[in-house]
């Protein structure tokens, strides 16, 4: 389960907007803002929700280990998230290959 800030900091390492992440957790945008804000606490399948849209996006959620306590990073580095993006702009058509 993760938290309110864990969250904020998660949508700001993926650079996604709280509707945005609303959308792809299929949970209400105010409802996030107010997780976030430490005003209210969704229910379990809501925080799971937004979890795992946040881990879709790129987040990877850290368990306490210890005295470092929890965190949040990002799946790929920015160099390999913006290689991978001109990557998938580029060529035309897909085809049939030999590859298996």
């Amino acid at each position: 389960m993760i938290t309110g800030p864990l969250c904020k900091a998660g949508r700001a390492l993926v650079e996604v907007s709280r509707a945005k992440l609303a959308a792809n957790a299929n949970v209400d945008e105010k409802a996030i803002e107010h997780f976030e804000r430490g005003i209210d606490v969704p229910n379990g399948a809501a925080i799971d929700a937004i979890r795992v849209a946040l881990e879709e996006l790129g987040a990877v959620f850290l368990p306490e280990e210890g005295s470092q306590g929890i965190g949040v990073r990002l799946k790929f580095n920015r160099s390999l998230t913006r290689r991978l993006s001109v990557l998938e702009g580029e060529g035309g058509t897909t085809g049939k290959d030999d590859v298996p």
